[in-house]
């Protein structure tokens, strides 16, 4: 008799806790919680679908809550797709999910991409829609989705066959690379090129270059606090291969690439220089910023920074390098190369160094030493004079090669990173001019 009386006791909870697990609830006053009033997507480029981005819907309430429909706002008109915890609301249908439900102490999750339409404007608009949750009790709920659409011009691929000039309001979004034959000069203002992964620039010819900017195509972030443009590695770079010669980069910068310019070997000529640059950047990269073999190589007030391999590296040749500040402050990896490397020798092959000159310039890093003069054959010619230039290496007793040298310490009380306005290495930003208390003031590309 107890045993009956026990199971039917049982039972009556079993069924109440049922009963109250899936009761729902119509009173106006049950609201659902989101874990985001606006959904803040990353800049994109118009016909370039974004990364997803997702949040979540909560229900606190005592009871379930019932969804009569979750709908755009503007229907399929802005370019937003939605997905509310696996159904798809359908841009054919009106942009709309009806039914669903959200159980007490239960959550719906939320994924949110976009594909925006040509918007005809040289300026990022602002694209935005809101994401209605009307509950069964009448009450809506929103969640504004909102997104800048930039309007680009879309290559796959660029061969340069003859002299060509590109000049565009509009940024460049270069999908596989660009190529320039051995007869043909590329000239390249007031643009702004947009890498995808893998491109770059493939120079057999010439490369003429003013007021250009060069990066990878990713608009959005790895983190909340870093975006891709601060990550390197998003593209190829910049390759001037043995035919290509007259080289010049003007006022250009060149970042978060897999390796910044690589001049190939060819014979040298000590009258006309394969690569001239002024006024430029090349920063954060995942091998070398600029590395030269045999090259006859000019730069004039250039900043070199951030790099896994060597800032500047020269095998053989003639390098002038005049006002330009050197700083290896690589984040991602402590087995990072030095600011400046020059040498006679690749690989076991000999390259004689016609020249290097480093005039009015820093050199500077985390590393003791920074600059790494390698002779690998006593034989080769190998050739090199610093002047009035700040250097993070150990003193060298030589005064017809280094001559009026700042030679820094790690014991210094101005010291590496301490030169400069801002080496935020959390966020990764920074800033290569000088700092007040600079013992380097009058020295490299921003000498004040």
């Amino acid at each position: 008799m107890m045993k009956r009386i026990f199971l039917f006791l049982a039972l009556i909870l079993g069924l109440w806790a049922c009963q109250d697990e899936d009761s729902f609830t119509t009173s106006t006053s049950a609201r659902l919680t989101f874990s985001l009033d606006t959904l803040k997507m990353d800049t994109l480029f118009s016909g370039v679908g974004s990364s997803t981005y997702t949040f979540w819907v909560y229900n606190h309430a005592s009871d379930g809550i019932r969804l009569s429909s979750v709908r755009l706002r503007q229907g399929n008109q802005t370019g937003f797709r939605v997905n509310v915890d696996g159904t798809y609301l359908d841009n054919s249908l009106g942009s709309v999910v009806n039914d669903l439900e959200v159980r007490k102490g239960d959550s719906l999750r939320v994924f949110v991409e976009l594909t925006a339409a040509e918007n005809y404007q040289q300026e990022p608009q602002l694209l935005e829609d809101d994401l209605v949750f009307r509950l069964e009790s009448g009450i809506e709920q929103r969640v504004n989705l909102r997104s800048w659409a930039w309007d680009a011009l879309q290559i796959d691929s660029l061969r340069i066959t003859s002299d060509t000039t590109i000049i565009s309001a509009k940024p460049i979004v270069i999908r596989k690379g660009i190529r320039v034959d051995s007869i043909a000069t590329l000239t390249l203002k007031n643009t702004t090129l947009y890498f995808h992964d893998k491109a770059g620039i493939d120079v057999f010819g010439t490369l003429l270059t003013d007021s250009v900017l060069m990066r990878g195509d990713r608009l959005d972030h790895m983190f909340d606090y870093l975006p891709y443009d601060r990550v390197s590695g998003q593209w190829r770079g910049v390759r001037f291969f043995a035919s290509s010669s007259g080289n010049e980069l003007v006022s250009t910068e060149i970042r978060n690439a897999e390796y910044g310019v690589i001049c190939d070997s060819a014979a040298f000529d000590n009258e006309h220089p394969r690569l001239y640059l002024e006024q430029s950047i090349i920063h954060n990269c995942k091998g070398p910023g600029l590395q030269a073999f045999n090259a006859n190589v000019g730069m004039i007030m250039c900043q070199f920074t951030n790099t896994l391999g060597d800032c500047v590296s020269v095998y053989g040749g003639l390098a002038v390098m005049n006002g330009c500040t050197l700083g290896q402050f690589y984040p991602f990896s402590a087995n990072r190369g030095v600011a400046l490397r020059f040498s006679n020798v690749y690989q076991g092959n000999a390259y004689p160094l016609e020249g290097l000159v480093c005039l009015g310039s820093i050199v500077t890093g985390y590393a003791d030493d920074e600059v790494m003069g390698e002779s690998g054959d006593s034989l080769v010619m190998f050739n090199y004079q610093f002047e009035h230039s700040l250097l993070r290496t150990p003193v060298v007793e030589d005064t017809v090669r280094f001559k009026n040298i700042v030679w820094e310490s790690p014991s210094d009380s101005v010291q590496g990173k301490q030169h400069f306005v801002l080496i935020d290495e959390t966020n990764l930003k920074y800033d290569f001019h000088l700092d007040s208390l600079s013992t380097a003031l009058g020295m490299g590309c921003y000498p004040e």
